[in-house]
């Protein structure tokens, strides 16, 4: 029988190549803008003379609805195609941003930061886009694939972190945001590349330990969902993700306050913002390949551990530029370097077909954590006059997330009942 058509497992390498790199600059737009948001709590307050906890639940709602958003655009992208997907997110992330100078009460703020800007986001980010290239690819190679694709996000903090900092000093929040807008639309043109439509063979390819006597067989969502939620590691998986998202939206939404109780200058927010981004890109890529020679389970133990430690040593660390430094770039290189082995493992246990919903789902738990993240650490600020009792609960969180993975089994669970 001849090779299938079409971009799937037996594609040219170069077709791969040209597919993760719009994947991964699509991200770097949605994230870029996502990111950054941090940067302007300080100006959104000044301008609007809300308090920092009505700013906070506006952009927890964000964290919310970017989380909620992905399990059904993942569901869409998978029955008919990413590209129309992507085009819907990306016009509503640019009328979300270019909205915001003009409604700025609370109410104003979750309309345009909390709901529009956040739904488009989500319609570009993870879970569509890596759902979109592991049908493409072969099993063995969509972990590092997704550590590309999480490293255009990385890169989009990178990247817009400073010029965020430099628009708002030079021309105000209200510019800035109108800048953001006019950059997100480059991903209408980018999503072009998504439009090929997955071989047979790829889609139906066993996923390495995963596969079995099944795996020619195509399960409906539905069938899928019910096998999904009755797996306790699935559930492992997003008791992680559900910590990793507190720690992502505090920091990105509180962490220009923390440097400012210091005394520093936002320009130290932002450079820590940028090296977050820098040496997540490394830690993606990196986590990305030892994926595909160590068992995911290990690294993300060791990724949510070791951020207990990084935690502990910052809060006895004097606060100076250089201790934020240090602490951006060790804590970068984990950032959302979680993102591969998580993709990974759920693509492992069921499958490419459905992973746009069932990473998708993850990715919901993950931001249910991050409105927690956002929101609390304004209260925290307002109630205690710091953010001690954060660091302390992102501390205990971390180390929970690490017990939690340590029981996942990578193995199929239709394999784990036929074997059984």
């Amino acid at each position: 029988m001849s090779a299938p058509t079409g971009v799937g497992a037996h594609a040219k390498p170069s077709a791969h190549w040209g597919l993760l790199v719009a994947a991964s600059a699509i991200l770097m737009l949605t994230m870029g803008a996502r990111q950054t948001t941090g940067l302007f709590v300080a100006p959104i307050h000044d301008s609007s003379g809300l308090g920092i906890a009505s700013i906070s639940f506006a952009l927890a709602v964000g964290q919310f609805v970017w989380g909620a958003v992905q399990p059904v655009f993942g569901a869409i992208a998978d029955r008919h195609g990413p590209v129309r997907v992507v085009w819907a997110g990306t016009l509503l992330l640019a009328v979300g941003l270019a909205l915001t100078p003009f409604l700025q009460s609370q109410w104003g703020l979750v309309i345009t930061l909390g709901v529009l800007t956040a739904a488009g986001a989500g319609a570009g980010s993870f879970s569509i886009l890596i759902g979109a290239t592991a049908s493409r690819l072969a099993p063995e190679r969509r972990s590092f694939a997704a550590g590309v694709i999480n490293a255009g996000g990385s890169l989009g903090q990178f990247v817009f972190a400073p010029l965020v900092q430099f628009g708002i000093t030079a021309a105000g929040w209200a510019m800035t945001m109108f800048g953001l807008a006019a950059s997100s639309l480059l991903a209408l043109p980018l999503a072009w590349s998504l439009r090929r439509k997955p071989s047979q063979a790829a889609v139906n390819a066993p996923a390495g330990p995963a596969a079995t006597p099944e795996a020619g067989h195509e399960l409906s969502l539905r069938a899928q969902l019910r096998i999904a939620l009755r797996d306790r590691s699935y559930w492992c998986l997003h008791i992680g993700f559900f910590t990793c998202g507190v720690h992502i939206a505090f920091l990105v939404t509180h962490l220009p306050g923390e440097v400012a109780l210091c005394g520093l200058p936002a320009s130290v927010s932002a450079a820590a913002l940028m090296l977050i981004g820098a040496f997540n890109i490394a830690g993606s890529l990196i986590v990305g390949y030892l994926g595909q020679h160590y068992r995911m389970k290990w690294l993300l133990a060791a990724m949510y551990g070791s951020r207990a430690l990084m935690i502990a040593l910052y809060l006895i660390s004097p606060p100076t530029p250089m201790t934020f430094y240090i602490f951006a770039a060790a804590l970068g290189f984990t950032w959302l370097a979680t993102v591969p082995p998580t993709a990974g493992l759920v693509g492992k246990l069921f499958g490419p077909r459905h992973l746009g919903t069932l990473f998708g789902l993850t990715l919901l738990s993950h931001q249910i954590g991050g409105f927690f993240g956002a929101w609390l650490g304004g209260v925290a600020l307002e109630t205690f006059g710091d953010y001690t009792w954060m660091w302390y609960a992102d501390m205990a969180l971390a180390l929970l997330a690490a017990m939690a993975n340590l029981p996942i089994r990578e193995q199929s669970p239709r394999l784990r009942i036929a074997t059984a």
